[in-house]
């Protein structure tokens, strides 16, 4: 059984997009299905028809790529140097930004429900169909095809970093170990709006000064925004408190 579905964009207008010409188109079509626009049978969708299984397999291809692109453009930096720099990269943020730039969204299969409650922006939906046109790109054309849209669409997010990134929420944590203070306390505080879109917000505590919120669109970006604003808030007095003073 099909369920009705939202009209998307034809996965062929992706294809050209991507610079790939898929001998296999199922594999793209499939790598943009939501489960809500997946076949059904005996009451569930289909899980081979569906982009999850082809998103774990573009999440291990993108791993390696990206491994494999920070070796040998980074030869002087350290193995940790090189796992920041990895982390930030297939983190969901930057996939997200790659499938913002190709307007993948509006590629994705789903039902109308669905797309009426705004999915075709949810992050995790495109970070996870992201992931699935990379497992299909290497399936189809074999890790040339997969590391080519890599190279492209993830190069200027590498070249943009010149200097290893600095998660904040690594960098308070060493301010207040350095000092000799507990640990920062995160602790979630709200979740507001859909499921299929929340929004949490966050307030961090560290001894000896007021306590920061952020929002993001899952903890952690929550945690690191938090982090963020009060490094900067640290930074606007030098770091320093009266107890570091007394």
């Amino acid at each position: 059984m099909t369920r009705a579905v939202a009209a998307s964009r034809r996965p062929s207008a992706l294809a050209r997009r991507l610079r790939h010409r898929f001998s296999r188109a199922d594999l793209l079509e499939r790598a943009l299905t939501h489960s809500s626009g997946a076949p059904v049978a005996r009451g569930r969708p289909v899980a081979a028809e569906t982009y999850e299984r082809l998103e774990f397999l573009g999440d291990r291809v993108l791993g390696l790529v990206l491994a494999d692109l920070l070796y040998h453009r980074f030869p002087e930096e350290s193995e940790g140097e090189l796992a920041r720099r990895h982390a930030k990269l297939a983190r969901r943020e930057s996939l997200v930004e790659v499938a913002e730039r190709l307007d993948l969204g509006l590629y994705v299969r789903m039902s109308e429900g669905e797309s009426h409650a705004g999915s075709r922006r949810n992050a995790a939906i495109l970070a996870d169909c992201c992931e699935a046109v990379i497992g299909a790109l290497y399936l189809d054309g074999g890790m040339k095809a997969a590391r080519g849209f890599i190279e492209r669409a993830w190069g200027p997010l590498i070249e943009a970093d010149q200097a290893p990134p600095r998660d904040p929420k690594t960098t308070l944590q060493e301010w207040v170990q350095a000092r000799g203070r507990r640990l920062p306390h995160y602790r979630v505080v709200e979740r507001a709006g859909p499921s299929h879109a929340p929004e949490f917000t966050v307030e961090l505590t560290i001894a000896g000064e007021k306590p920061e919120r952020a929002r993001g669109r899952s903890k952690r970006e929550a945690e690191q925004a938090a982090a963020a604003s009060l490094l900067a808030r640290l930074a606007g007095g030098d770091g320093r408190t009266a107890r570091d003073d007394a």
